[in-house]
């Protein structure tokens, strides 16, 4: 009779451990994504990027200060630009953007190489997390 009560303790006791979910292995942590791997995509960034400059010097910065001032926009103010603040010609923009597509290749190339330790590191924290909350009691069961 006392054996069978102290392995029934013993299995009450282990159940807890059985409960526990089994750590997870690493999911594909060394997959890019397609889209970072793709050497066309700093390509796509440049494009875009000079397809938006013509928009970004033609907004209208004028109300936006008069605003920040504390003031009533004047009609100088309704007319001042980003690229009358800058004195930056759209083809002058679009020169800076297609210099800067080195450093953007450069920077895909890094997070490339960066992602598949980075992803490992999130998935072993998110590992860690399910075990230390895995025993944590529900604060909505109700209590007798």
């Amino acid at each position: 009779m006392r054996k069978a009560l102290l392995f029934s303790t013993l299995l009450a006791g282990a159940t807890a451990a059985v409960a526990q979910p089994a750590p997870r292995p690493l999911e594909n942590v060394t997959g890019v994504p397609p889209q970072l791997a793709d050497p066309r995509t700093a390509d796509k960034l440049t494009d875009v990027m000079q397809s938006l400059s013509k928009a970004l010097l033609e907004l209208r910065v004028g109300d936006v200060q008069a605003a920040l001032e504390g003031r009533a926009p004047t009609a100088a103010d309704h007319r001042r630009t980003v690229a009358s603040e800058t004195g930056m010609t759209d083809s002058e923009l679009r020169a800076r953007i297609a210099a800067a597509k080195p450093a953007m290749e450069q920077s895909i190339r890094a997070l490339n190489q960066a992602l598949p330790a980075v992803l490992g590191g999130l998935q072993q924290a998110q590992d860690a997390l399910d075990r230390a909350t895995g025993n944590m009691p529900d604060p909505n069961y109700p209590r007798r």
